[in-house]
């Protein structure tokens, strides 16, 4: 029998956090192994049995959820962390993403959308909602339309879709969804990747992904 994930939720409001771990329950391959109301609670759960997924609310009393990201990955790189927020704000997404986050989520987003955040980031992907995604992207586009160009001279060398698909994979897309989006074949995204990490000297998503954020492309 194939071993159940296991969730932590930390949400200091009671009613939301009930509702989140009651849809969590109704699928069988998930087991909800803590349920907490602060980044504090959050993190004495991690000391005391690892889950393999956390879903933090950013905003707590206390320690916020993007603090307890900080210590939980320092701790155990390995363990997902998923966002949650009531609103799309461009620091939370920044700040969350230097911590390492595997996902961001709205808090209005659908059952549907949870549990496929869930699998994504289990299977090493990252997830965020379409409002992050377009968030992202108006932000990068903004800089691009007022002439601020791309911030490094390696940067540079990359072609205009070798950015657009380098942004895609840093918000998290599959090489299928960004195929769909930019719409090329997976191969045709497959190639641009490797033509990506050859320019850039990289060698897997991980540092395509802290090299848009630390260049600020995300």
């Amino acid at each position: 029998m194939e071993r159940k994930i296991l969730v932590a939720v930390a949400d200091d409001h009671g009613l939301m956090r009930h509702g989140i771990v009651s849809l969590l329950e109704e699928d069988p391959t998930i087991q909800v192994v803590a349920s907490v109301s602060s980044g504090e609670d959050a993190i004495n759960v991690a000391n005391n049995r690892t889950p393999d997924l956390f879903l933090l609310d950013i905003v707590m009393k206390g320690m916020t959820g993007i603090e307890a990201t900080r210590w939980i990955k320092d701790q155990n790189p390995t363990v997902k962390v998923i966002l949650l927020s009531s609103e799309v704000s461009k620091e939370f997404i920044s700040e969350g993403m230097k911590m390492g986050i595997d996902g961001y989520l709205l808090k209005d987003c659908s059952k549907e959308m949870l549990f496929e955040a869930i699998s994504a980031v289990m299977r090493g992907e990252k997830f965020f909602s379409p409002e992050v995604t377009n968030l992202i992207f108006r932000d990068f586009y903004l800089k691009e339309t007022e002439g601020k160009g791309l911030p490094s001279a390696r940067t540079k060398e990359l072609s205009r879709r070798e950015t657009e698909v380098l942004v895609l994979i840093a918000s998290g897309k599959t090489i299928k969804e960004i195929g769909e989006h930019l719409f090329i074949s997976p191969k045709t995204v497959e190639t641009h990747k490797s033509h990506i990490m050859d320019k850039l000297g990289l060698t897997n998503t991980a540092q395509l992904v802290k090299y848009a954020i630390d260049h600020k492309l995300v």
